[in-house]
């Protein structure tokens, strides 16, 4: 698998993303979905990544600079067909790696609180994630999980 920084004009990314935001929207109250569309991704503070596998787009992920010592994952996504093959694992390993280069003393993220989220938990724990309260402009959800990893 390669990873590579992605700009967002590819077709594949896009309908990856386009994807993300549909299921969110289809498991979570509209007001708790906090995953970004496209323009969002584009923010100068976000670097996106996409994970190949040959042609085969594999997942991606983004890293949002939320001060000079924090940052925060957004928009990890592995397409269904590819669960469990080590691409989500290797963007995550991926981030974690360029926030620790960046000078980040604390990497957070926010996925959802229900038992769908409960593998991308796991993942993150495995990494060495804790849960803790909301961060940034985050705010008490019932369907919010927020994680923490001190670099």
């Amino acid at each position: 698998m390669r990873i590579e920084l992605d700009d967002l004009s590819g077709a594949r990314i896009q309908a990856l993303l386009s994807e993300h935001l549909r299921n969110m929207h289809a498991i979570t109250p509209a007001e708790s979905v906090h995953a970004l569309d496209l323009e969002g991704l584009r923010s100068p503070q976000i670097t996106v990544w996409s994970i190949w596998e040959g042609d085969e787009l594999m997942g991606c992920g983004a890293l949002r600079e939320l001060d000079r010592l924090h940052g925060e994952i957004k928009s990890m996504r592995t397409p269904e067909s590819n669960r469990r093959k080590g691409a989500g694992r290797a963007i995550l390993n991926h981030i974690i790696g360029i926030a620790r280069m960046r000078g980040y003393r604390r990497l957070s993220l926010e996925t959802g609180a229900t038992p769908a989220f409960r593998a991308a938990q796991q993942l993150y724990e495995s990494a060495g994630f804790t849960f803790c309260g909301p961060f940034g402009e985050y705010h008490d959800d019932p369907h919010s999980a927020f994680m923490t990893l001190s670099l």
